[in-house]
């Protein structure tokens, strides 16, 4: 597969490669199960001694089309496909903790990771310090601990949308021996490839902007291969894994290491598997990736932009806009756009913006983003409620923040469903 083609063409071409008379568009595996012809061939594939797939769980032929097509969009050296993007997230971050370790998390996330590493890690024995992304690197710098393991954040915070500082976090992470985990659900690989910014691993919600037609939940991490996992903080890519007869992942698998730990024990154990079908979807949405990812942000930019002049309307927060705090980030790292998400408040607060939402008529009110369809949410009542008010300010949601992605609709019609909205407000 040349891996020098521009994103465009691996979008549509990545990942499969069929033999002659095999079918030109990727099949959809639907087995469970793998027949071979001798137990040597078996045993070879469960000691990690020979390419193949087992068993669905661990790996099969269309999701591991997908995972080659995401690992060459974004620049690693491979992937691995799970059941939805929170399993992606978990398992990034599990495959190199253990009970007692820490993780320094920017605390502008979406709020089902913030919830995830703030709650539910915790009963696995692993604290995550939550760190304001806009301090100073030495400030930064104290939050780190001996047992620390890794920094995470989002390329696009989810719904703050702050553009996070790669230079700094990468630096953070460098300079301490740990990995840099970067969410880049909202811009995609298309916008945004992390891996050339400094990020070690990237995590994706295919369930967004990959699937891009709310069809199908689903999530992705890549390897970078970059990260010296040898350097005395990861005994477990060091040591005999005596799941696997002593297999020492660093040694065996070089560069591959993470990614195949991250397979081979997270997703064996854990069993988030993503179904061949999903990944059919998600391998064909990909196809149109760079032209649906131009339209939401050029269409995302022009609502910003009317929004700002709307006399109804209290605030704006686009990172394509001049007025953005990350605007000189979004121009640096995001060139090409910005992603199709925009967060505003109405005059009146949130009552003044439910009734919008409610009158609203082509763009849905729906517990989602970033698809094909425009639609609006309320993250303070829905998706971030489960966090204190502190913690929703701190994540970057207002009491009257207002969520909107911005579909693919011409423009003069997403324009006109605001506005005859607002003329009830």
């Amino acid at each position: 597969m040349d891996k020098k083609w521009k994103i465009e063409t691996t979008a549509v071409q990545g990942g499969y490669e069929p033999s002659n008379s095999e079918p030109r568009v990727l099949p959809i595996y639907q087995s469970t199960t793998y027949k071979y012809n001798t137990c040597e061939e078996v045993a070879k594939l469960f000691d990690l001694q020979a390419a193949g797939h087992m068993y669905s769980r661990i790996s099969n032929p269309t999701v591991e089309a997908l995972e080659k097509k995401m690992a060459m969009l974004e620049g690693g050296i491979g992937a691995m496909a799970t059941s939805s993007g929170q399993a992606a997230t978990m398992i990034s971050i599990m495959t190199i903790c253990n009970v007692g370790d820490h993780i320094l998390a920017s605390s502008t996330l979406y709020g089902g990771s913030f919830s995830l590493l703030k709650t539910t890690f915790k009963k696995f024995g692993i604290e995550v310090t939550f760190i304001d992304p806009e301090k100073s690197i030495d400030e930064l710098k104290t939050y780190i601990r001996p047992n620390t393991k890794a920094v995470f954040g989002e390329t696009i915070g989810n719904p703050g949308l702050n553009i996070i500082d790669f230079d700094k976090f990468a630096t953070l992470a460098h300079e301490n021996n740990i990995p840099l985990i970067v969410d880049n659900t909202f811009p995609t690989a298309y916008l945004c490839r992390p891996i050339e910014h400094g990020a070690d691993i990237v995590v994706h919600s295919c369930t967004k902007y990959t699937d891009g037609h709310a069809t199908s939940v689903g999530g992705m991490i890549i390897d970078s291969g970059k990260f010296n996992w040898s350097n005395g903080k990861f005994p477990e890519m060091t040591s005999p894994d005596d799941s696997y007869h002593g297999v020492v992942y660093v040694q065996d698998f070089k560069e591959a290491a993470y990614i195949t730990k991250a397979r081979v024990q997270l997703l064996r154990d854990i069993g988030a598997t993503m179904s061949p079908f999903n990944a059919f979807l998600m391998n064909l949405g990909l196809e149109t990736l760079p032209l649906r990812m131009e339209r939401h942000s050029k269409n995302a930019l022009e609502i910003a932009k009317w929004l700002e002049k709307n006399d109804k309307i209290d605030w704006v927060v686009y990172p394509g806009l001049e007025s953005h705090p990350s605007y000189n980030l979004a121009k640096k790292y995001l060139p090409n756009g910005c992603s199709g998400v925009l967060t505003f408040g109405v005059k009146g607060g949130r009552e003044a913006g439910e009734k919008l939402i409610n009158n609203l008529n082509m763009i849905a009110l729906v517990v989602h983003v970033a698809d094909t369809r425009s639609c609006m949410l309320h993250p303070a009542s829905t998706t971030h409620r489960q966090l204190s008010e502190q913690e929703q300010l701190d994540s970057g949601v207002k009491p009257d923040l207002i969520r909107f992605s911005v579909g693919l609709e011409n423009i003069e019609d997403i324009i006109d469903d605001i506005t005859n909205a607002l003329e009830q407000v």
